[in-house]
């Protein structure tokens, strides 16, 4: 038995946030009610480079059950109310204000079923001078400063993934399963808000501290560390890249004398501590760069390893790809079957984990209508 076995979730959801975090309730076990608009979720036309299909769609919508609601009609919204009456977590996330013209806020729909969970995720949160605007992720990348230490001295730079969407349904997916642990107490359901913005500006507390209380500021370092050194990628003399990492004074000690070869640069003046090095980055990567076009990619890991530091290679896609280390896990689509990269978390005993499939749009309408037709 899987851990939220039993447990209902309706999702009046879209695009990526709301999606990942009711993906997951799905992995565990639960019944997720996916409601889509009769055109269906915008995510399933982002490409059609899987089988056809949306990289996004599939990823983040396995496990669930598709019904094509039109919410701007009684009768549909009546079923919506039917399952959200006999559900445990409503989530949504429908650009601002538009749920609760529906007939379907969170406030209210906790007054009339105590024990609902609600969730409601947005781009800037219920208040605040931006709540009412749409925000879509790299808005909030730009507007959360992540741009701003994201790139090279050249200017700013998106982060690779949708990083803001990701954050708040990872949020989102932690405080659900907080509320359901609390209401196994109190036996009352709670009101969730989370934003892209707070999600992703929680991330950024680390160089906003540094700023607000020295001054610092997180410069743009490409593939290199803003606030460690030496700590990035180093082109080898076959062409490859490494990234390296010196996290602490021991590694440091370690690398001049192990991989440098240059015991004494340890404790010279403009290179003994991070910040001085951090001062003295240009001459301290001068070093570097040097030592690493002596040696092949494999010698540069290899002496890395010897001295205790941590590296790896600087892969491309197909490199990733192609991974000795990636799991992955086999998952049926409407377009056929395909391998995906496996969840993070291993549990013991679980072994390979099997997923329900992707469904189709509508998939589940007939049946999700006349069960909810009976029941309401």
């Amino acid at each position: 038995m899987k851990a939220l076995e039993g447990i209902t979730v309706v999702a009046v959801e879209q695009a990526v946030a709301a999606p990942y975090a009711s993906s997951r309730l799905a992995d565990a076990g639960a019944r997720v009610i996916k409601v889509e608009r009769p055109e269906g979720d915008f995510a399933r036309s982002y490409d059609k480079l899987v089988r056809g299909q949306s990289a996004y769609f599939v990823w983040l919508n396995r496990g669930k059950e598709s019904v094509c609601l039109d919410l701007t009609v009684e009768e549909d919204r009546s079923i919506l109310d039917a399952m959200v009456a006999e559900g445990d977590v409503f989530i949504q996330n429908l650009k601002p204000g538009s749920i609760n013209k529906l007939g379907f806020g969170s406030a209210e729909l906790r007054r009339r079923y105590p024990r609902l969970i609600t969730c409601d995720i947005s781009g800037f949160g219920d208040g605040g001078a931006l709540s009412h605007l749409k925000a879509y992720d790299l808005i909030v990348q730009a507007e959360s400063g992540l741009c701003a230490i994201t790139g090279t001295a050249q200017g700013p730079a998106r982060v690779g993934v949708s990083v803001c969407d990701i954050s708040a349904g990872m949020t989102a997916l932690n405080a659900i399963l907080l509320a359901l642990l609390q209401r196994q107490h109190t036996g009352q359901g709670v009101g969730i808000q989370v934003s892209l913005f707070d999600a992703v500006a929680d991330w950024m507390n680390v160089p906003v501290l540094q700023f607000d209380y020295s001054g610092y500021h997180t410069a743009r370092a490409g593939v290199n560390h803003p606030s460690l050194a030496p700590y990035g990628a180093y082109r080898c003399a076959d062409g490859k890249d490494i990234v390296f990492s010196v996290q602490n004074d021991r590694e440091w000690i370690n690398f001049c004398a192990k991989f440098l070869k240059q015991p004494e640069l340890a404790r010279r003046s403009g290179f003994a501590d991070n910040m001085e090095r951090l001062s003295n980055r240009a001459g301290l990567d001068e070093i570097v760069i040097k030592r690493f076009a002596q040696l092949s990619s494999n010698e540069v890991m290899n002496e890395l390893e010897a001295a205790g530091i941590a590296y790896g290679r600087l892969n491309q896609l197909g490199g990733v790809s192609e991974h000795p280390h990636l799991r992955r896990v086999q998952l049926s689509t409407p377009g056929g079957d395909i391998g995906m990269i496996a969840p993070a978390a291993i549990f013991d005993g679980e072994g390979t984990p099997a997923f329900r499939p992707v469904p189709a749009l509508g998939a589940h309408s007939e049946a999700i209508r006349e069960e909810f037709r009976i029941s309401s």
